[in-house]
């Protein structure tokens, strides 16, 4: 991992050097580094090299461009991981915003932002909120990248894999709040479904797996089912 790092940031400096601080290639590969920052766990570092990548985006592409909403989402959620909810959520907002409107309603970065904004608005306990957007983001995952989408191509069974994963993160998301909000009824086929989804998709020994089969085992506990939640 540091030696991935690393790599990343000469290719940060390679791109200031040869194509300016301001290049929008420079902020991808600002991006790319932010990403291995937060792997790392060194959130302060992501945060303030995500924040670089976003000044370089507004500046080079304009207030509204597709790739700012991207910026303003990592932003966000490393603000998120950093306790600050309340700072995150006015860039996860903008986000959506700029995924509505210049990718459109049903797009997988529309679907993204829902899903972000949906996550601090439950940090902050505003559930009633959060609930639309979470499901909104399952609809437009399942109805886009869900398992029916033809699998015409490697490319597309990579797309598809990737739109599962998705898909099971919505349902997970979904799930959780409602088990946050008592209704317990309705999380359980959301839980169950993300771990039908990630079993399928990911193994039956992938850690995320590991996290489905504790979640849904959690809420039949709480759902008075003891032995079924052994």
């Amino acid at each position: 991992m540091e030696t991935e790092t690393a790599e990343l940031e000469h290719a940060v400096a390679t791109c200031e050097m040869e194509l300016g601080p301001n290049h929008p290639d420079t902020a991808r590969s600002l991006e790319r580094l932010g990403m291995s920052l937060r792997v790392r766990g060194d959130l302060a570092g992501a945060r303030s090299t995500h924040e670089r990548a976003l000044a370089i985006r507004e500046r080079a592409l304009g207030p509204d461009h597709p790739e700012i909403a991207t910026s303003l989402n990592n932003v966000g959620m490393l603000l998120r991981a950093e306790g600050e909810p309340a700072a995150a959520r006015p860039l996860l907002e903008r986000a959506l915003a700029i995924s509505e409107r210049e990718l459109g309603p049903d797009h997988p970065d529309t679907a993204r932002s829902l899903s972000s904004l949906a996550l601090v608005l439950q940090d902050q306990g505003r559930r009633a909120e959060a609930r639309p957007l979470f499901e909104r983001a399952l609809a437009i995952r399942e109805r886009v990248l869900g398992p029916d989408h033809p699998q015409t191509a490697a490319s597309r069974r990579a797309l598809l894999r990737a739109g599962r994963r998705k898909a099971a993160t919505s349902l997970t998301n979904l799930g959780a709040l409602l088990h946050e909000q008592g209704d317990l009824r309705a999380a359980l086929p959301h839980l169950e479904r993300a771990l039908a989804v990630r079993e399928q998709a990911l193994g039956p020994d992938h850690p995320n797996t590991a996290a489905s089969l504790s979640r849904l085992g959690s809420l039949l506990r709480d759902l008075g089912e003891g032995e079924a939640a052994r």
